[in-house]
C-alpha cells in the first residue's frame, strides 16, 4: 500500500516536473518572440522589400510594421538551405519569409510549427513520384518537374527562379511560395485536403459547401477548357484548389472578388484581410496562366 501511495507522488511529482517545463519553453519561447518583434527592421531587408516583394507596398502602414515583426521571427526559427549549387543569401531568406508572414498577419496562428527547413533550387527541379506497393520494395511511377512543394512534415521546397519571376511582379497572379505555404495552413491538422483549421467552428459548414461548390466548377470548367480567375491548376484536388485560391485571394483579389464573391469573402473571414481593398481598379494585373509546364504539389 506504501509503495503503490510513493508510485502515485513519484507520477504526480514527474507529471508535475513535465508540464512545468513544457510552460517555462514556451513561456521563453514567447518572450525571445517579443524581443525579436521589437527590434529595429534592418535597413538592407527594407530594400529587399521593396524591391522583391511588390505586395508589400500594397499593405496598409500597420501590417507592414506587423509583417517586418514575422519576418525577424520566422527568419529566426526556420533554417534554409541552398540546393543544386545555389548560396542562400538574405535576399532569398527575407523574400521567402516575407510571403510567408503575409499569410499569418492580423490574427493568432503560430509560425508553421511543423515545418523546419527551407529547400531553395536554383531554378525547376525533378523530383520523384513514388509509393511503396510490395512490403519494402518502393514502385517510382514517374518523375516530374516542379516549381515547388509542401511536405506534411518539415521541409518546403522551392524554385528560386520561380520566386523571382513572380514574387517582385504586381501583375503576376501566381506566387509560388503563397501556394506553399498555403499548403503548410492546409496541413496543420494533419491532412491536406483544403480545410485548414478555420478560427471558428461554426464556419467549418459554410466553409465545406462553398469550398465544394466552387471546386466542382472549376473542375468543369478545367474540363471544358473555360478559362477562370482560378488557375485550372486547381481542379487537380481540394487542396490544391485552397492553395490556388489563395494565391488568387493576394495576387489578383479584385478579379476574384468579382467572379466568386462568395468564395472570396469566405477567405477573407479565414485570412481576416481584405486584399481588393488594398488595391485599385485597374491594378490588378495581367492575363490568366491556365496552363502548367512543370507543377506546383
Amino acid at each position: 500500500m506504501v509503495f503503490e501511495t510513493l508510485d502515485i507522488v513519484l507520477l504526480l511529482v514527474t507529471g508535475g516536473v513535465i508540464i512545468a517545463g513544457i510552460a517555462l519553453g514556451i513561456g521563453l519561447k514567447s518572450r525571445h518572440r517579443r524581443k525579436l518583434l521589437l527590434q529595429p527592421f534592418p535597413p538592407e531587408y527594407l530594400d529587399i522589400l521593396k524591391n522583391n516583394v511588390a505586395l508589400y507596398a500594397l499593405l496598409p502602414a500597420e501590417l507592414q510594421a506587423e509583417l517586418q515583426g514575422r519576418i525577424a521571427v520566422f527568419l529566426d526559427e526556420k533554417e534554409f538551405e541552398g540546393c543544386g549549387g545555389l548560396q542562400i543569401d538574405a535576399r532569398i531568406k527575407v523574400t521567402i519569409a516575407a510571403f510567408a508572414g503575409m499569410l499569418l498577419l492580423n490574427k493568432d496562428l503560430d509560425y508553421y510549427p511543423a515545418l523546419r527547413s527551407i529547400l531553395v533550387y536554383p531554378d525547376a527541379y525533378v523530383a520523384s513520384d513514388s509509393r511503396s506497393r510490395l512490403g519494402t520494395v518502393t514502385v517510382v511511377d514517374r518523375e516530374s518537374v516542379r516549381l515547388g512543394e509542401s511536405w506534411t512534415y518539415g521541409n518546403l521546397v522551392f524554385s528560386w527562379q520561380q520566386i523571382e519571376n513572380e514574387a517582385g511582379n504586381i501583375h503576376c497572379h501566381h506566387n509560388v511560395i503563397l501556394h506553399e505555404f498555403a499548403h503548410q495552413l492546409d496541413q496543420s491538422d494533419g491532412i491536406a485536403d483544403g480545410t485548414p483549421l478555420l478560427p471558428d467552428k461554426g464556419i467549418y459548414p459554410e466553409w465545406r459547401q462553398v469550398m465544394q461548390r466552387e471546386y466542382d466548377r472549376l473542375c468543369r470548367e478545367a474540363e471544358h477548357a473555360v478559362r477562370d480567375v482560378i488557375d485550372w491548376y486547381g481542379a487537380t484536388n481540394p487542396a490544391e484548389f485552397f492553395a490556388v485560391t489563395t494565391e488568387s485571394f493576394f495576387c489578383n483579389p479584385l478579379a476574384l472578388q468579382g467572379a466568386h464573391r462568395k468564395l472570396y469573402e469566405l477567405f477573407v473571414e479565414f485570412y481576416r484581410l481584405d486584399p481588393a481593398s488594398w488595391r485599385k481598379p485597374g491594378v490588378s494585373g495581367n492575363k490568366n496562366r491556365t496552363g502548367h509546364q512543370s507543377e506546383r504539389s
